[in-house]
C-alpha cells in the first residue's frame, strides 16, 4: 500500500526510460494491490505460537493466515507482504503513524481503541477459558479453582479477574510469558492456566504439549479480534469482505483446526463472527 521511493539519479533515469516505453504500450499491469502499491506491510506477534509467531523469516499462525488471505484478496502476493512486529503496547502507534497498513495481533476491538484507530472485522471471537491438564475431570469452570493454583502472565487482568469474580481462594503465579505458564502446567506446578481460548488452544497444540492439555472448553468473557486500520482508513468494507469469503470457503475454520489440534477446542463455521458496522 505504500511504495518506498528513492532519490538516486540512476533510479530517477531509469523512471523515465519507463515512463517513455509505457507510452508506446498500449497496457500494462500494475505492480501490487488494488491501487497498484509494490508491497503491503502487516503487524503480527512474533511471539505467540499458533497465532502469530515468526521463526526466522518466517511467521505462522492463525492471525498470519488471516493476514495473507486478507492481503491475497487486496491484490498482494505472500511475497509482496512485509511482516512487521506489533506489540500489544505498540499496535495504536504503529496504525495512527502509518508505520503499518494493518495489523492482525490478537487485537481486541474496544470503544476506547475505536477513538484512535479504525477496525475491520471481528475475524474471531475469543473467550477468557482455562488450560488444564488433559487427564483433569475436576475443573470444569472458574469456580473449580478454589484452592487451586493458576497461573497468568505478569501483568494480565485475567487471573485477578477470577479471583475476584469466581474464587477469592485461588493461588495466582505469575509467569513472563503464557509458554512458561504451560510449562509449569505440564510440570504439575499449577492446576490451571487462564487467558483467551484459542492463545490457550494455539499453545496447547504446540509439539512439546501436545496431548498433555487441553481447553476446558466453558469461556466466561468475549473478546473481538478486529483488524486494525489506520484512522480514516477506506479499507474497512473490503477486508469484511475478504474475510466473508474465508469464512465461506472453509479456510477460516481449517486454519483454526489446524492451529488448535488435539487441545479439545473446536469452533466451528456454523456461528462465525458478526462483523461490526464500519465507521
Amino acid at each position: 500500500m505504500r511504495t518506498r521511493t528513492r532519490t538516486t539519479g540512476a533510479i530517477a533515469l531509469a523512471a523515465t526510460a519507463a515512463l517513455a516505453l509505457s507510452a508506446c504500450s498500449s497496457g500494462g499491469e500494475s505492480g501490487g494491490g488494488e491501487s497498484g502499491d509494490d508491497s503491503i506491510t502487516i503487524g503480527i506477534k512474533y511471539d505467540q505460537p499458533g497465532l502469530g509467531f515468526m521463526e526466522g523469516d518466517t511467521p505462522s499462525g492463525f492471525d498470519v493466515d488471516v493476514a495473507t488471505y486478507v492481503a491475497e484478496k487486496l491484490g498482494y502476493s505472500a511475497d509482496q507482504i512485509e511482516w512487521k512486529e506489533a506489540p500489544s503496547a505498540q499496535r495504536e502507534t504503529l496504525l495512527s503513524t502509518n508505520q503499518v497498513d494493518m495489523i492482525f495481533a490478537t487485537y481486541s476491538i474496544t470503544d476506547e481503541r475505536r477513538e484512535s484507530v479504525s477496525f475491520a472485522g471481528p475475524y474471531f471471537v475469543a473467550g477468557q477459558d482455562l488450560l488444564v491438564a488433559a487427564d483433569n475431570t475436576d475443573i470444569t469452570g472458574p469456580e473449580d479453582l478454589e484452592g487451586k493454583n493458576l497461573c497468568s502472565v505478569t501483568g494480565s487482568t485475567s487471573a485477578q479477574r477470577i479471583k475476584d469474580d469466581y474464587a477469592a481462594g485461588v493461588n495466582l503465579l505469575e509467569q513472563p510469558g503464557y509458554a512458561e505458564c504451560v510449562t509449569a502446567l505440564v510440570a504439575g506446578s499449577v492446576d490451571a492456566v487462564t487467558t483467551d481460548d484459542i492463545i490457550l488452544a494455539a499453545l496447547g497444540a504446540q509439539p512439546a504439549n501436545q496431548g498433555k492439555v487441553k481447553v476446558v472448553g466453558n469461556p466466561f468473557s468475549e473478546e473481538k479480534y478486529g483488524v486494525g486500520l489506520p484512522p480514516e482508513s477506506d479499507q474497512c468494507e473490503t477486508v469484511n469482505e475478504a474475510l466473508q469469503a474465508m469464512i465461506d470457503d472453509g479456510s477460516w475454520e481449517a486454519s483454526i483446526q489446524k492451529h488448535t489440534e488435539g487441545t479439545g477446542y473446536t469452533p466451528s463455521a456454523d456461528n462465525p463472527p458478526t462483523f461490526d458496522p464500519c465507521q
